[in-house]
């Protein structure tokens, strides 16, 4: 079956068509998937969207796609759209973390199984969600937390956060890992913290600001990879070398933000993989046909260093 992408300009639902099962698959046998995306505010979602238009084609998974613009209204709306249109099941990555707990319960109450991926939800009621695929984010910050203390623990280290989006998961969960590593490590102060929004020109906006502010500042720790690159544009804007002057510890692993660790102009990255669209498909196959999945899938992922980088560049997915 082939794919039906459908993009709303208010990205509510509105525009998606098509009508689903009724929570247990097509006569047929078809599969119904709506899907909210958070919005292509990166390189990373960019590619994390692909990855799961291309695997709902691959798997013959009929997908409703809905694209929130970073609004969180606008996924609820679309989510109750879905309901709306009986799909078989839904999938989303919340923008941010609270604020489910109504919407999820009435695609409980109409049979609909939701999978969470990239990011989860807080609530105190697991059962509204059949499992959540994605990252571990806190472990995500730790490693930078830890890279960080290994190598820069022995210097006075005036670090500069880029925070993601306020109440986003990742954004919260970094920030907690990192926090954790470098704790007890009297040389590394977290001198300024502020949200970049996960865009390149938020990164470049929040990081001229706090180099005005603080001129002490002789590192980065992004909370992805497009602020990261946004904050080298900040850096080499105030006349200072990125990755020497100031170094700079990212997450994602993206190809450009990968390119700028092969160049030096970052030194450290965690991977985040965006490539989900397979383990989503998979388990919205066993959801449906009313299969036990686990409630948490924890994606594989890795680390790099420059020559990690340039090894890796020539085979880089995304």
């Amino acid at each position: 079956m082939a794919v039906a992408v459908a993009f709303g300009a208010t990205a509510c639902g509105s525009s998606d068509s098509g009508s689903g099962g009724s929570g247990g698959g097509g006569e047929d046998g078809s599969i119904t998937m709506g899907f909210s995306q958070v919005g292509a505010e990166s390189g990373w979602r960019t590619a994390n969207t692909q990855s799961i238009q291309d695997s709902a084609e691959e798997a013959g998974i009929e997908l409703q796609f809905s694209d929130a613009q970073g609004e969180q209204e606008n996924q609820i709306s679309a989510i109750r759209s879905f309901i709306q249109q009986r799909v078989d099941v839904i999938a989303f990555s919340p923008v941010v973390e609270t604020g489910w707990d109504s919407v999820l319960l009435e695609a409980q109450r109409a049979g609909i199984p939701v999978i969470l991926t990239d990011r989860s939800v807080d609530s105190e009621d697991d059962s509204l969600y059949e499992t959540f695929l994605g990252s571990d984010f806190v472990e995500e910050g730790k490693k930078a937390g830890e890279w960080a203390v290994e190598n820069w623990g022995s210097q006075p280290t005036y670090v500069a956060e880029l925070q993601g989006t306020t109440g986003a998961a990742p954004a919260l969960d970094r920030q907690e890992g990192f926090a954790d590593a470098i704790e007890g490590t009297d040389n590394i102060q977290v001198v300024a913290s502020q949200s970049g929004d996960f865009t390149r020109a938020g990164g470049r906006e929040v990081m001229e600001a706090m180099l005005n502010s603080n001129p002490q500042i002789n590192a980065v720790y992004a909370h992805n990879d497009d602020m990261a690159l946004g904050a080298i544009e900040a850096i080499e804007a105030a006349g200072k070398v990125p990755g020497k002057d100031i170094q700079i510890i990212s997450v994602d692993a993206v190809r450009d933000g990968m390119q700028a660790l092969a160049d030096g102009k970052i030194n450290f990255i965690v991977e985040c993989n965006p490539l989900l669209g397979g383990q989503l498909m998979d388990l919205a196959e066993k959801v449906v046909a009313g299969e036990d999945v686990p409630k948490r899938v924890v994606t594989e992922e890795t680390t790099f260093t420059q020559e990690q980088a340039i090894e890796a560049l020539p085979n880089r997915q995304y």
